[in-house]
């Protein structure tokens, strides 16, 4: 009997840590620099902390997106990607980063033709978290 309520116990503990870590799967936001001056980019740093990559992803979902097709003057500064979930898919979303010339607002455009400017404390927490670094200089 004591066997039995042990495995179970054990059975119970497996199933409720496998679901916790099926939960991380996907937490995190890859991010890349521009190198030079041309349109090339490499890895620069990957964010795995949960609350970070909560609160990212709560800056860029609830920013005041535009539907329209913009051209920026030069080449993004940087790019980052990470996965959400889309009903039952999943799905990556890919995001390129311009710092404004006044280095104090973050500019983002989408695949899909959205475009937002930052406000300056969203622009500071999201470059913070992609970036390990303060945006004002």
């Amino acid at each position: 009997m004591k066997k039995i309520i042990l495995f179970f116990s054990l059975l119970a503990v497996m199933l409720v840590n496998s679901g916790c870590l099926n939960e991380m799967v996907g937490q995190k936001i890859t991010v890349q620099k521009r190198t030079g001056e041309e349109n090339i980019f490499e890895d620069y740093k990957e964010v795995n902390q949960k609350k970070q990559v909560e609160k990212a992803n709560g800056i860029v979902k609830n920013a005041n997106w535009e539907n329209k097709k913009v051209e920026m003057a030069r080449y993004a500064d940087y790019r980052f990607q990470f996965p959400f979930k889309n009903s039952s898919e999943d799905k990556l979303a890919s995001y390129l980063l311009w710092i404004t010339p006044n280095g104090e607002n973050l500019e983002i455009i989408t695949d899909s033709d959205r475009y937002v400017k930052l406000t300056k404390q969203d622009s500071a927490d999201l470059y913070e978290i992609l970036t390990g670094e303060e945006l004002i200089k």
